[in-house]
């Protein structure tokens, strides 16, 4: 929970930064607060407005954003067990499916607890990130150039914290992320913003694992 609560914190004030841009920007105050409800995809949604307010037309802010949050699918095949049985609980939990939640289901290991961490952490961000869009709409151009506060490194350096456990104990982990950093770094210089974190999924292959070792059994034990 204490994990979870200092998420919320950041995703609300990435939330306000979020709704300072799009308004200061040009875009009518309903544009990110419709967007936040029904789109709910943080850095998709960044680079919808930033190709909006650069004068880009619809299409092409909806293209990226798909083409950025095309990694949900992946986590989606991941959670699917833990958002629940019920076609209503799948339909609202794809929804609130983010990297987010992700990394807190991942880190449990029973089904309940699993359940637990992603429906108290998905709703929670949800509320958090809609409530602190509408404030940074409304306050508009008052909050000025958001880029000074540094807000962008906020959900990068929350979601490090989420993984380092992970990448404590899982040597396939490590290679991964390590593969993967490299990949996107070494590409970010050569194609569009959003494709080298797309791209670094090939780190994947690095996480292959050798041939798994027959398990023992103790003398006296059942087989």
């Amino acid at each position: 929970m204490r994990d979870i609560a200092l998420v919320w914190l950041a995703d609300a004030v990435v939330g306000v930064s979020f709704g300072a841009i799009a308004v200061a920007g040009g875009l009518p105050l309903w544009v990110p607060v419709l967007m936040s409800l029904l789109v709910y995809a943080g850095s998709a949604q960044f680079s919808a407005v930033g190709l909006l307010t650069a004068g880009g037309g619809p299409v092409a802010a909806a293209a990226t954003g798909l083409l950025l949050n095309s990694r949900t699918a992946a986590f989606s095949l991941a959670l699917a067990d833990d958002l629940g049985r019920s076609w209503a609980a799948r339909l609202i939990g794809a929804h609130l499916i983010t990297d987010e939640t992700a990394a807190f289901v991942l880190a449990q290991d029973e089904g309940k607890a699993r359940r637990a961490a992603f429906w108290i952490s998905g709703i929670g961000l949800f509320l958090a990130w809609n409530v602190s869009v509408l404030t940074g709409a409304l306050a508009g151009t008052a909050l000025g150039d958001t880029d000074r506060f540094g807000l962008d490194a906020a959900f990068p350096a929350v979601l490090l914290a989420l993984v380092l456990p992970a990448l404590r104990a899982d040597g396939a982990a490590r290679r991964a992320s390590a593969a993967g950093a490299v990949i996107a770094v070494a590409a970010a210089p050569l194609l569009p913003a959003g494709m080298p974190v797309l791209l670094a999924l090939l780190g994947l292959l690095a996480a292959r694992r050798g041939p798994r070792r027959p398990r023992t059994t103790a003398p006296g034990s059942a087989s």
